[in-house]
C-alpha cells in the first residue's frame, strides 16, 4: 500500500516473476515497498527481543530495549553530526546518509562499550540499570545543549531523524540489519537457561550453575547490538521493545523463554508492520511518524489486555 495504486495482481505478479505490466510499478515494489516492509519485520522483532532481554535481566516490567543509554548515544552520535557541524572546527557531510548511519553506530557502540565495561565491575543488575540511565541522562543533556546552539534549519533535521523511519533503507542496509538481529538472536539463545534462572533472581540462576557475569554480558551484548543497529539505521522507535514481551506473555500465557523468544519476534514484525501499514496513511502522499503510530496503536492493545486478566482474577 502507498500513495500509488497498484493492482493486487500486479503486485503478485511483480513478486512471484521479479516482473510487472509496468516498468514503475516493478519498481516501487521492489525498490521501496518490498525494502520497507522487510526493514518493520526486523526492526520490529529486534527491538521487541531486545526489550525481553532487559526486562529478564532487570526484572523490571518497564525496562525496554533503550535502557542502557545505548539510544541516546546514537541520538548524540547524530546530534553532533546534525547539530555540531557549525560548531566544530571540521566540516563533516551531514547530507550523506551512510556518514549519518556512521555517526549513530558509533555513538551506540561507545555507550555499548562503557556499559558492558561497568557490567564487569558491578555485581548487582540494579545498580547497572542505574548507571545505564546515567549514561542516558549525560548524553541527552549534550543532545540538549546542541539543539540550544543549532541553527533551525539543523535542528529540523535532527527532529525527524529521532521520528524514526523505516522507508530509506537500501537493500544493504537491510542485508547488515539482519545480521545484527542474527547476531542478537544467536547471542539469546545461547544465554536461554541463564535467561530462564534469572526470572527468579540472581541467587536462584546462580544455583543452577548460571555463571552470572558471563550471562550478563551475553545479554546486554545482544540488547546492545540490536537496539544500537536498529537506531543507528531507522532512528531511536518507542515503544515496541517495552510493549511487545507484555503482548506475549498475554497472549502465551507463560515466562519460558523457549516460547517466548520465537513470541516476541514474531508479535514484534506483526505489530511493526500494522503500524507501518497505518503510518503510510493509503492514497495519501503524507506519511506520519512511526514513532507516533506505534504508541497509539500498541498502547491501547496493551491496556486492555492488562484490564481483561486483571478483570478476570477478581
Amino acid at each position: 500500500m502507498g500513495s500509488v495504486y497498484i493492482p493486487l495482481r500486479t503486485t503478485f505478479d511483480a513478486l512471484l516473476t521479479g516482473t510487472s505490466d509496468s516498468g514503475n510499478w516493478g519498481y516501487i515494489i521492489w525498490q521501496f515497498r518490498i525494502p520497507k516492509a522487510i526493514s518493520a519485520i526486523i526492526i520490529g522483532s529486534g527491538l521487541s527481543l531486545s526489550g525481553l532481554l532487559m526486562q529478564t535481566l532487570f526484572r523490571n516490567p518497564l525496562a525496554g530495549p533503550y535502557v542502557l543509554g545505548v539510544s541516546s548515544g546514537a541520538s548524540l552520535g547524530a546530534a553532533i553530526l546534525i547539530m555540531g557541524a557549525g560548531l566544530v572546527p571540521f566540516a563533516i557531510a551531514i547530507d550523506n546518509p551512510v556518514t549519518l548511519v556512521v555517526a549513530s553506530a558509533l555513538g551506540s557502540f561507545l555507550v555499548l562499550m562503557a556499559v558492558m565495561g561497568m557490567a564487569r565491575k558491578t555485581k548487582d543488575s540494579m545498580a547497572l540499570l542505574i548507571i545505564g540511565l546515567m549514561f542516558g541522562s549525560i548524553t541527552s543533556a549534550v543532545v540538549s545543549v546542541l539543539s540550544y546552539f543549532s541553527e533551525a534549519e539543523a535542528l529540523q533535521r535532527f527532529i525527524i531523524w529521532s521520528l524514526g523511519s523505516l522507508g530509506h533503507l537500501s537493500w544493504g542496509q537491510i542485508g547488515i540489519l539482519a545480521l545484527a538481529l542474527l547476531l542478537g538472536l544467536l547471542f539469546t539463545v545461547i544465554s536461554i537457561k541463564s535467561l530462564n534462572g534469572l526470572l527468579l533472581g540472581e541467587t536462584y540462576a546462580q544455583s543452577m550453575g548460571t555463571d552470572i557475569k558471563k550471562a550478563r554480558i551475553y545479554i546486554i551484548l545482544a540488547a546492545g547490538i540490536l537496539a544500537g543497529s536498529i537506531t543507528a539505521f531507522a532512528g531511536p522507535i518507542a515503544f515496541v521493545g517495552l510493549a511487545v514481551p507484555h503482548l506475549a506473555r498475554q497472549l502465551f500465557d507463560t515466562t519460558q523463554h523457549k516460547v517466548m523468544v520465537p513470541a516476541t519476534l514474531l508479535l514484534g514484525a506483526i505489530l511493526m508492520l500494522l503500524c507501518d501499514i497505518v503510518a503510510q496513511l493509503p492514497g495519501y502522499e503524507q506519511v506520519l511518524p512511526i514513532n507516533a503510530i506505534t504508541s497509539i496503536i500498541g498502547a491501547p492493545i496493551v491496556i486492555w489486555l492488562l484490564w481483561k486478566r486483571n478483570k478476570m482474577l477478581f
